[in-house]
């Protein structure tokens, strides 16, 4: 679990966003976090959920994920890891496989960068929507 910062107040909202985001590993947006949030919270609105889940994102709490043009994904699991991402459902899933130091080396060899980290995304189909075809 990720340590808040020392300047960023979790308030009641913030903690039911994150709550929700952390009990689920289908990668939501926004829009699915509102509707998970809205149960506890009837009276939220999205703006509310969007500039928070933004914030905790920002502040390192949370990841947002850009998949493939669709819509950004959330994820509560900040731990150092991948993600696949179904070209016909859009489903994403994590994929725990061993880090790349040697992608790291090799990025950093050939331009003038430090690199700080590096995110990987594979896409392809899920099997349900290969059984489906």
């Amino acid at each position: 679990m990720h340590r808040l910062d020392k300047n960023m107040r979790l308030t009641s909202q913030r903690q039911v966003i994150l709550e929700e985001l952390r009990k689920v590993k289908s990668h939501p947006t926004a829009n699915e976090v509102f509707d998970m949030v809205r149960k506890r919270l009837p009276r939220i609105g999205l703006g509310t959920v969007y500039r928070n889940l933004d914030l905790l994102a920002e502040k390192g709490i949370i990841r947002k994920l850009e998949v493939g043009g669709e819509q950004k994904r959330f994820d509560g699991d900040t731990s150092p890891h991948y993600h696949i991402r179904c070209v016909e459902c859009n489903r994403v899933e994590d994929i725990f496989i061993e880090r790349s130091e040697e992608l790291e080396k090799s990025a950093a060899s050939c331009c003038n960068y430090q690199i700080l980290d590096h995110h990987v995304q594979f896409s392809g189909i899920c099997s349900n929507c290969s059984t489906a075809a």
